[in-house]
């Protein structure tokens, strides 16, 4: 299934969210390591876009899929609400977003093993960003020669 053919569940995700529905969606990719692993079960509610704060998780739209990034810091300008996030282990912050464009909170999470992880180790104000890229990177490359390994057995 190619990212396109993603884009009527997506809208269907999105009427959700409208109607007050929780999602559960898998995380896909190693943005949010290790607060959300790849494969993880992610709870996602709509947002009470005025309380949102730093360190939250959010949600937005990013055709054809959703962005799952932590808040950094909130501002306003030209009496607009922007919030800057970023990806755990990512390098740098997105491009601040109006509010507006969020579409939900993250509210829970299940590591591919179904064990839910408690708030407190995944809402964190501060990531140590450093060691979360490190730690990914480690987790990519046992990964990729676990595959190598299997191919090379089969």
């Amino acid at each position: 299934m190619n990212k396109q053919d993603l884009l009527p569940l997506n809208e269907v995700g999105l009427t959700l969210l409208s109607e007050g529905k929780t999602l559960k969606l898998r995380a896909e990719g190693f943005s949010m390591y290790p607060s959300i692993k790849p494969g993880s079960l992610v709870y996602i509610e709509p947002a009470d876009i005025p309380a949102l704060k730093k360190g939250d998780i959010v949600v937005w739209r990013l055709d054809p899929g959703f962005v799952m990034h932590r808040i950094v810091r909130k501002f306003e300008k030209n009496n607009q609400v922007f919030v800057v996030t970023r990806g755990d282990c990512n390098l740098y912050e997105d491009e601040a977003l109006p509010e507006n464009l969020i579409v939900g909170k993250v509210t829970g999470i299940e590591y591919p093993e179904g064990t839910p992880v408690a708030l407190r180790r995944y809402m964190k104000p501060e990531p140590d960003y450093f060691l979360n890229r490190l730690s990914a990177t480690i987790m990519r490359i046992r990964r990729s020669l676990k595959n190598k390994i299997r191919k090379a057995q089969s």
